[in-house]
């Protein structure tokens, strides 16, 4: 990298927010770098943009060199330029984010030394981070939970079948407050966007639940507002 900044004023680098679910708890995915400068600190994964590769191309290869995961669909959501961000040289970083269940078919393996390991770490456990790593998972989150109340993300995290319950705690997590139980369902369907089943949770010691699933074409259709939870 030393070498790359002497040939240029400033380069770019990716540097990915990848959310995911893991029973009922909303975590962050981080890689322990093995390199110079901040060897050994957590970091969002991320690396530089090569000259003969586009910026969504180097999303996808950076990310799967570090973590091993790929197809993952991601979005830019901001640019961070401060001139003295990294400690190197002049590094301007878009950076993607993310939201993708955990099935516990994703196998976390960086396929180069700059990572020493890839792991999901709970995001109310977040340490500080390498670089300005914490200033952009934060603007990340926000962008996050600003999004939740227009478009559907909170399912891309949840089973395909799920209970109110467990959509209402995602959302509580995302949101960082308590919603209220009965206008959060009342609410949540009259959206009609939610299809009931003719199923129930099963082995829980508890009460079994109805199971729903996301309409995505209903959605699509026919749906325009805001997802507000929010007292009337």
């Amino acid at each position: 990298m030393e070498k790359l900044l002497q040939n240029f004023d400033s380069i770019f680098s990716i540097d990915c927010i990848i959310f995911g679910l893991n029973e009922g708890e909303l975590k962050i995915l981080l890689i322990e770098r093995n390199e110079e400068p901040y060897k050994s600190w957590y970091a969002l994964p991320g690396n530089i943009v090569k000259q003969n590769e586009s910026i969504d191309a180097a999303a996808q290869r950076i990310l799967y060199e570090l973590t091993g995961l790929k197809g993952i669909y991601m979005e830019q959501f901001h640019t961070f330029g401060e001139v003295n961000r990294h400690p190197s040289g002049r590094v301007i970083t878009v950076a993607y984010n993310a939201m993708i269940r955990l099935d516990g078919t994703k196998e976390l393996k960086p396929v180069t030394n700059y990572a020493s390991k890839a792991f999901w770490m709970p995001v109310k456990d977040m340490p500080a981070l390498a670089f300005d790593h914490t200033q952009i998972f934060n603007k990340g989150f926000d962008k996050i939970r600003s999004k939740i109340s227009y478009e559907p993300i909170a399912f891309e995290l949840l089973p395909e079948k799920f209970t109110l319950t467990q959509l209402q705690s995602l959302y509580e997590v995302i949101l960082n407050k308590e919603l209220d139980k009965r206008n959060f369902r009342k609410k949540m369907l009259a959206y009609d966007i939610l299809k009931e089943l003719d199923e129930k949770q099963e082995g829980v010691s508890f009460r079994a639940a109805k199971l729903y699933k996301f309409d995505k074409r209903k959605y699509a259709k026919f749906f325009q507002k805001e997802l507000s939870f929010g007292k009337d």
